[in-house]
């Protein structure tokens, strides 16, 4: 049995809160510069340019690389044989959270009540945690600033098993396209399919922080990201919804068993950024 410092869970979550809103990971910076490159469109281009410039001054400055700096999911798969000792898991992510948002001058946007009272937390706290227990003697986390443009274009619908493939397409490239310039395209959608109707929509916002270079494993799955992604960008969005080629950098797709009668499909979308970052301990 390995023991770990709630402390450095901590310690840790603050890092990751500074990193995930400074460095742009490489996988969606390549996707940005390839689509700047290929892209006909002058403006569609220009601003393409504009968003890799950004995420360098971002990287070299350590600075926000959007002013939304979201709120943070965290992610965190702890080992069957990890004991957690010196504080509540709970509290030392929250804490982290704290940590580095005060001290990385990230804006705090989560309000205590989501309803009535709306009061702002001030320390961006509570976080968003989803928890998996897998064998091992390490944990690792991963979190991601979630913006609220794009979280907003989120979707969910339960469809009926004879909808089949065609209703899922249809169901992501209406999404899309009613999303408009909201979510600042180019942007990444993540999809999940299967299980119930929070386990949908748990593997949606799962995919978002899939290296978008990495297809699904399931060659069936894997064709329909590839098929889904070029039937995005055939809407002609663009970058920032200006119109071009590049509507989307990627589509993940993440799925699960289901029940005979149903079929949720959940739809997350992030935007051009798709913030994350992550560490072992």
């Amino acid at each position: 049995m390995r023991t770990i410092e709630a402390a450095a869970i901590s310690e840790a979550v603050a890092k990751l809160s500074m990193d995930a809103n400074y460095f742009l990971t490489d996988d969606i910076y390549q996707a940005i510069v390839n689509a700047e490159q290929n892209e006909e469109s002058p403006l569609a281009k220009e601003i393409l340019t504009t968003l890799s410039e950004n995420a360098c001054i971002a990287r070299d400055e350590h600075m926000p690389i959007c002013q939304d700096t979201g709120m943070a999911v965290v992610f965190m798969e702890i080992g069957q044989d990890v004991h957690i000792v010196g504080g509540d898991l709970k509290q030392a992510v929250d804490a982290g959270v704290a940590k580095g948002y005060i001290e990385g001058y990230l804006r705090k946007s989560v309000v205590d009540d989501p309803l009535f009272e709306r009061k702002n937390t001030k320390d961006n706290t509570p976080a968003v945690l989803h928890l998996d227990i897998v064998p091992g003697d390490k944990i690792k986390i991963v979190l991601a600033p979630k913006g609220f443009g794009s979280e907003n274009m989120s979707a969910l619908k339960m469809c009926k098993p004879s909808d089949g493939v065609e209703g899922v397409k249809k169901f992501v490239v209406d999404t899309v396209r009613n999303a408009g310039p909201n979510p600042c395209p180019p942007i990444v959608v993540g999809i999940g399919i299967g299980g119930t109707v929070e386990k949908a929509t748990f593997l949606a916002k799962k995919a978002l922080i899939r290296p978008i270079s990495t297809r699904n494993s399931d060659p069936k799955y894997a064709q329909l990201e590839q098929e889904l992604l070029t039937m995005v960008n055939a809407t002609g969005v663009g970058p920032q919804g200006l119109g071009g080629r590049h509507t989307a950098l990627a589509v993940n797709i993440e799925h699960y068993p289901t029940h005979i009668a149903g079929m949720p499909v959940a739809i997350n979308i992030n935007c051009h950024a798709t913030r994350h970052a992550e560490i072992v301990l």
